[in-house]
């Protein structure tokens, strides 16, 4: 198990457990984080998006072009932005840091 921290709009941080192997999205939607997803990794869409701590961005696989592609129609978007449905975890991932957008939704209401 290794640990991600999420930081919510509000900058409240939530650490939790995920098993190598899966996706970043799984593990947000499983804690409750407001991403979407919608596309279900498609990435027909960009309601996943999530901002990567810089001290952890270059340690993620570069982006695909056509993931640059839907960052660039993400509201909110910075330099260090991915799409979370992209973003497989290894143990080399063990305390990623990511924030959620405050421009985030979620079809739930979160």
């Amino acid at each position: 198990m290794i640990k991600i921290t999420f930081i919510n709009a509000e900058g409240e941080a939530h650490e939790v457990e995920a098993e190598t192997g899966i996706g970043l999205l799984e593990v947000a939607q499983g804690a409750g984080m407001p991403l979407e997803g919608t596309c279900e990794g498609q990435m027909a869409c960009s309601t996943c998006h999530v901002i990567v701590d810089k001290a952890w961005f270059d340690k993620l696989p570069p982006a695909v072009e056509d993931e640059e592609d839907m960052l660039d129609l993400a509201s909110g978007a910075r330099r260090t932005s991915r799409l979370s449905c992209q973003i497989l975890l290894t143990d080399e991932l063990d305390g990623l840091v990511v924030r959620i957008p405050a421009e985030s939704r979620n079809m739930q209401g979160v």
